[in-house]
């Protein structure tokens, strides 16, 4: 194995002066586009990369690559490169997204409960409108996926004096009050104010929720994803709110990235659309670095097992 590892990002600087002070064996590139990493990709044996950046042509422009260690949660672009060699092991950046994710979910609440866009519109036009606020304290918040940063999520809901339900195989959370089997969710998101989802975009997780979960919900319920595209039905969605079944929907990710400019999701009433950052952050290399340089360290030093959240590993033999 060479001693070269290829950083490709808008941040792969950041990224190389920090594991280059931990790594004197390591030779870090860092290439800030396409182009650049295409250039510096043949040597290289390890790939740190966000997998929305990852493409088959780097792929096949890198005949020693060994590891890819993501730098997001999803690896699903990885795992779904149609030239990824069997015997190259991936790794995910998961355990510390908690802090943003749930700051996201709350952005997405409260501008539904408080009418923020109505907010912003009034202030353009110079309107005076006082009128009654609706509160989160009171009301339920149902999850779809309880893992780690469902959890911290949940923690900050009953902060604001909110019920938490989850939708999951566990039988128990931190901080939930209830929990539903994945065959109840439709029953789950009938309790819903707002149905977060959480869930991991798996074959089984596509379209998890889907027209029969949310005919389910409240005609006042607000759906929030943030966890990715194809676990919802978007088009179901759409026809609900077209129909103001639900009263609005808070979209951070989606089944095609960029969320292309003819999609009728941007004009559809009742939506708010970020630009899937509900995992990053101003911090994001500092929370993630002590995951890479373990990671590292273990796979450097031929202990693979010693890693963490190992996605795919698989024997050359």
């Amino acid at each position: 194995m060479t001693n070269d590892v290829l950083i490709v990002g808008r941040d792969s600087d950041v990224f190389g002066e920090h594991l280059g002070q931990q790594f004197s064996g390591l030779r870090f590139r860092c290439a800030h586009n396409s182009a650049d990493a295409l250039a510096l990709a043949p040597p290289c044996a390890i790939l740190v990369i966000r997998t929305d950046e990852i493409f088959a042509g780097l792929i096949a422009a890198m005949p020693r690559l060994r590891l890819i260690q993501a730098l997001t949660t999803g690896v699903d672009h990885i795992m779904a490169l149609p030239n990824l060699p069997p015997d190259v092991m991936i790794a995910a950046a998961r355990g510390f997204h908690g802090p943003q994710m749930s700051e996201l979910a709350f952005l997405f609440m409260l501008a539904f409960a408080r009418k923020f866009p109505t907010v912003l519109e009034n202030q353009k036009r110079k309107i005076w409108d006082r009128r009654e606020q609706r509160l989160l304290v009171g009301k339920t918040v149902v999850v779809v996926g309880v893992g780690r940063i469902a959890e911290e999520l949940a923690q900050r809901c009953k902060v604001f004096g909110m019920t938490v339900v989850g939708v999951s195989a566990r039988a128990t959370a931190p901080g939930f009050d209830a929990m539903y089997p994945r065959a109840q969710i439709a029953k789950a998101a009938s309790l819903a104010d707002f149905l977060i989802l959480l869930a991991p975009y798996t074959k089984e997780n596509h379209h998890l929720v889907n027209a029969a979960t949310i005919d389910a919900m409240k005609p006042e319920g607000i759906l929030i994803n943030i966890a990715r595209g194809g676990v919802l039905d978007e088009e179901a969605l759409r026809r609900a709110l077209l129909a103001g079944r639900i009263a609005g929907a808070g979209l951070d990710v989606f089944q095609t990235e960029p969320l292309p400019p003819e999609s009728p999701l941007w004009d559809t009433s009742n939506v708010i659309i970020t630009s899937h950052v509900g995992g990053v952050s101003e911090t994001y290399a500092e929370q993630v670095m002590p995951l890479l340089i373990d990671n590292l360290r273990a796979f450097v030093d031929g202990a693979p097992e010693k890693m963490s959240y190992i996605v795919k590993r698989v024997s050359s033999e």
